[in-house]
C-alpha cells in the first residue's frame, strides 16, 4: 500500500513540476509566470520530498531530518519569494499583461497614498 502512495506522490509532484515549466514558458507576463513558478513548483517539489521521506521511513526505517527541513523550507520560502519579487516588479513599473482585468494592488497603493 505504501508503494502506491509513494508512486502517487511522485506522479503528482512530476505533474506539478511539468505544468510549472509549461506555465513559465507559455504565460505572457512576469506576474503570471511567477505564479506558475511559485505555486505549482512548490507543490511539486514538496510532493516529491514527501515521497522520498516516506520511502526512507518505511523501506529503510530512516527518519530523515534533512528531508523534513527541506519540505518546510520549500513550503515557506517559495511563496514568500514569489510575492516579494512580484511586489518589486510592480514597484519598478513592470506592466501587467493587456488581458489582465484589474490591478487590485495598484488600487490599494493609490488609497494608501490618498490617506497619507
Amino acid at each position: 500500500m505504501i508503494e502506491i502512495i509513494i508512486s502517487l506522490l511522485l506522479m503528482i509532484g512530476t505533474f506539478f513540476i511539468v505544468s510549472s515549466s509549461v506555465g513559465i514558458l507559455r504565460f505572457p507576463d512576469v506576474f503570471t509566470r511567477l505564479h506558475a513558478a511559485t505555486k505549482s513548483a512548490t507543490l511539486g517539489v514538496a510532493s516529491i520530498l514527501i515521497a522520498a521521506f516516506l520511502f526512507l521511513l518505511f523501506d529503510a526505517n530512516i527518519i530523515s531530518g534533512k528531508l523534513i527541513l527541506g519540505i518546510i523550507f520549500v513550503l515557506l520560502t517559495s511563496p514568500v519569494s514569489g510575492h516579494m519579487i512580484s511586489r518589486a516588479a510592480h514597484h519598478s513599473g513592470v506592466k501587467l499583461w493587456e488581458g489582465s482585468i484589474k490591478d487590485d494592488y495598484e488600487k490599494k497603493l493609490q488609497s494608501i497614498k490618498k490617506n497619507s
